[in-house]
C-alpha cells in the first residue's frame, strides 16, 4: 500500500513539474534589440549603436510598449562591449547581415531593424504652432535564420510652437504605432 501511495506521489509531483515548465516554457516571451536610427527636425540621424547617445524617442516609445506586453529589451549597454570589438556594428545604416549577426552575439530572438524621420510642414491656420510629422519603416527580423517576417511603417503627428519639440512628440507618437505593429506580426509568428 505504502508502494502504490510513493508511486502515486512521484507521478503528482512529475506531472507537476512537468507542466510548470512548460507553462513557464510556452508564456515566455522573445528577446528583442531595437536599432531603429532617428532624425528629428533639424537634427542629424542618430543611433545608439554608432554614438554615444541612449535609445532614441522613437525606441523608447516602442520599448516601453514591448516591456508592458512582457516582451524582454536587450539593453544598448549590454551591448556596447560587443559593438565596440566590431566596428561594422558601429555604423548609422547598419544593414540585415550585420544586424543579424549582433542579434546572435547577444542572444536576441528578433531584431528590429528601421528608420525614422521627422519633419515639419506649415503653421497650423489662426495660430504660430507647426505641424510636425514622423515616418517610420522597419523590420523584423528573426536573428535564427536572418529572414524578414515583416516590413512595417508607422506615422505620428503633433502641432507645437518649437518644431524640435513638435518633432520629438510626433516620433513618440509614430513610435507607439509602430509598437502595436510589431506586437502583431510577432503574435502572428508565434512569438507570442
Amino acid at each position: 500500500m505504502l508502494k502504490k501511495y510513493l508511486s502515486f506521489a512521484i507521478i503528482l509531483f512529475s506531472t507537476l513539474v512537468f507542466t510548470s515548465a512548460f507553462a513557464a516554457d510556452t508564456n515566455s516571451k522573445p528577446k528583442l534589440i531595437l536599432m531603429i536610427s532617428e532624425q528629428n527636425i533639424e537634427s542629424p540621424q542618430k543611433c545608439w549603436w554608432a554614438s554615444e547617445v541612449d535609445l532614441s524617442v522613437t525606441e523608447a516609445a516602442v520599448a516601453q510598449n514591448l516591456l508592458t506586453q512582457g516582451y524582454e529589451i536587450i539593453e544598448p549597454s549590454v551591448l556596447n562591449k560587443t559593438i565596440t570589438q566590431n566596428p561594422a556594428f558601429r555604423i548609422v545604416d547598419i544593414g540585415e547581415q550585420s544586424s543579424t549577426k549582433l542579434g546572435r552575439l547577444s542572444a536576441a530572438d528578433y531584431v528590429i531593424l528601421g528608420k525614422a524621420i521627422a519633419s515639419s510642414g506649415g503653421n497650423v491656420p489662426q495660430s504660430t504652432m507647426r505641424s510636425c510629422f514622423a515616418n517610420i519603416t522597419a523590420k523584423v527580423i528573426r536573428v535564427k535564420d536572418g529572414k524578414v517576417i515583416a516590413y512595417l511603417d508607422a506615422t505620428g503627428n503633433s502641432a507645437h510652437m518649437d518644431v524640435i519639440t513638435g518633432g520629438k512628440e510626433a516620433l513618440k507618437n509614430a513610435g507607439e504605432d509602430l509598437s502595436a505593429k510589431i506586437i502583431a506580426a510577432l503574435a502572428k509568428e508565434g512569438g507570442k
